[in-house]
């Protein structure tokens, strides 16, 4: 989901939803009415488990702040469907901010939230499923994986050769993978577009092959300038984006590519006041409607399609107000849908994807009372704190949005979840207020002191944050303006790293916080 990508992520899993008892593995006997879930972070047992049992194992990462977690929480695991099925898998729960989760988020290659990995009973991975897909879409991937006697590596292996001897689920099960991964293991970030786009040449005609190419232009579209990007013929991308569009069962099947990622997808491939471009809107937005209007899709996806709505009329109208008809109409959605969600887990996606809506249409004030009020209801307001930042700063605003920066910080709960709240907080006082000096180096020396006491502080999520803090540090001084400063956190860190044995991996992540960011 891109509103997931566009806003700052940490961890902390919450508790259970009422639908959905999560259990320890010891209380297996009491788990007839819910997932039978291990949360001990003991994997090696559960894999010791699956093996002995001769199941899959399902490896479910994520945190209780993170919108598109709550969704997976709220529309597929209190599914009675999936609880049923849970019985044939082993299900592992990671909570990043539990000991030892982040070193564990390094040696499956888990980062972003949620991440879903099926796993044979021998420990080799089968595919990575998607996150972002509607709940029967879901259950349909984990059936097929599930059944499946090759690991997605292999199926892939088998596609670019040819394919021809490849079944119709095992396309299915290409076209499902969660390429947007950037953890995937199928094939390097810089190759996947060019992947995906030699795949869906491959298939046979049909669904798999639309959605592999969908999610090619969309790898396309994702790539960052300077960058080798696959050869597209445009004039076909346009037709049959349109084709797509226009068919209400495909438009269906691809709602999380359409909705997310509508002006980028016609940005690729039409160019600005073009007829080409205009009549691609118009067809987007017939189909951004109706997937808005559809009730058998979850309240999240109904909001973020009107949020394709405003990025499509924001495109062509960046910094001017937009239509009033449009206007109305995402407050008027907005509010029905805020009316109708009572559940806290489903509202923690669907306030994030109401906010973003409104936030983008330009309406920060509605924006900003939304999520103010959501602050006394949610479970994780702190993640909300970031949201109102981000309209502070769409004002200019750049003390409330330090301010509520700050606030994230101290109301954060969970080591992981505060060292990355922290680093945030860091560089946002670095972008909006770089003259104060003393409050940087304080915000800095508090989340180093919170890194000393924190195990495994140096793994997967917290090392990247901590780099990306680090690289924002150095920037601040690049005119040695600041040196004082910085050399007092520089000498803070060095004691939290001569602490670590020299065996450690952790080590030199440490020492590299003020390296140059890793991507």
């Amino acid at each position: 989901m891109k509103i997931r990508t566009a806003v700052i992520a940490g961890l902390l899993l919450a508790a259970a939803i009422p639908a959905m008892s999560v259990h320890a593995a010891s209380t297996s006997s009491s788990a007839k009415s819910g997932i039978d879930w291990q949360k001990d972070n003991n994997v090696d047992a559960a894999f010791a488990r699956a093996k002995a049992g001769n199941k899959p194992l399902f490896l479910y990462w994520g945190a209780g702040w993170c919108p598109p977690c709550n969704q997976v929480k709220a529309t597929i695991f209190n599914r009675q469907d999936f609880i049923d099925r849970s019985r044939h898998f082993v299900p592992v729960y990671l909570d990043g901010d539990t000991p030892g989760a982040q070193k564990l988020g390094a040696r499956f290659k888990v980062r972003g939230y949620p991440t879903m990995i099926l796993f044979k009973p021998d420990g080799t991975e089968i595919t990575r499923l998607p996150g972002e897909v509607d709940s029967e879409r879901y259950l349909q991937v984990l059936a097929l994986a599930m059944n499946t006697t090759n690991s997605v590596q292999d199926i892939l292996k088998s596609a670019l050769a040819g394919g021809k001897n490849l079944k119709a689920e095992e396309w299915s099960l290409l076209a499902d993978y969660s390429w947007d991964d950037p953890e995937q293991k199928l094939v390097e970030g810089k190759d996947v577009a060019s992947t995906l786009l030699r795949l869906s040449s491959i298939a046979p005609a049909g669904h798999e092959a639309t959605r592999l190419y969908l999610k090619a232009l969309v790898a396309i579209a994702g790539i960052k300038p300077g960058q080798p990007v696959p050869a597209l013929d445009k004039a076909v991308a346009v037709d049959k984006l349109q084709k797509a569009l226009a068919d209400q069962a495909v438009a269906r099947d691809n709602m999380d590519l359409f909705t997310n990622y509508p002006a980028d997808l016609a940005e690729l491939v039409t160019a600005p006041q073009t007829d080409a471009r205009s009549k691609l809107i118009t067809v987007f937005n017939s189909a951004l409607l109706r997937l808005a209007d559809d009730a058998s899709l979850s309240k999240t996806d109904r909001l973020t399609a009107v949020d394709g709505l405003v990025a499509l009329a924001r495109q062509e109208n960046p910094k001017g107000a937009l239509d009033a008809n449009l206007l109305k109409d995402v407050q008027k959605r907005v509010a029905q849908i805020d009316q109708a969600t009572t559940d806290a887990y489903e509202r923690q996606s669907v306030i994030n994807a109401a906010g973003h809506a409104l936030g983008n249409a330009g309406l920060l004030d509605e924006s900003d009372a939304l999520l103010k009020a959501e602050l006394k209801r949610s479970h994780s307001p702190y993640y909300f704190m970031l949201s109102l930042a981000s309209n502070a700063k769409k004002r200019g605003d750049k003390a409330a949005a330090v301010n509520w920066y700050e606030q994230a910080y101290n109301a954060a709960k969970g080591p992981a979840t505060r060292l990355q709240w922290g680093a945030t907080y860091v560089n946002g006082l670095i972008d909006l207020a770089p003259q104060e000096e003393a409050r940087i180096q304080k915000a800095t020396q508090n989340v180093l002191t919170e890194i000393g006491g924190t195990e495994n502080a140096f793994y997967e999520r917290n090392r990247s944050s901590l780099e990306r803090m680090g690289k924002k540090l150095n920037e601040w001084n690049k005119d040695g303006k600041h040196k004082v400063a910085l050399q007092k956190v520089r000498s803070q860190l060095d004691g939290i790293c001569s602490k670590l044995p020299s065996a450690d991996p952790q080590k030199a992540a440490c020492q590299g916080v003020f390296s140059e960011v890793k991507t």
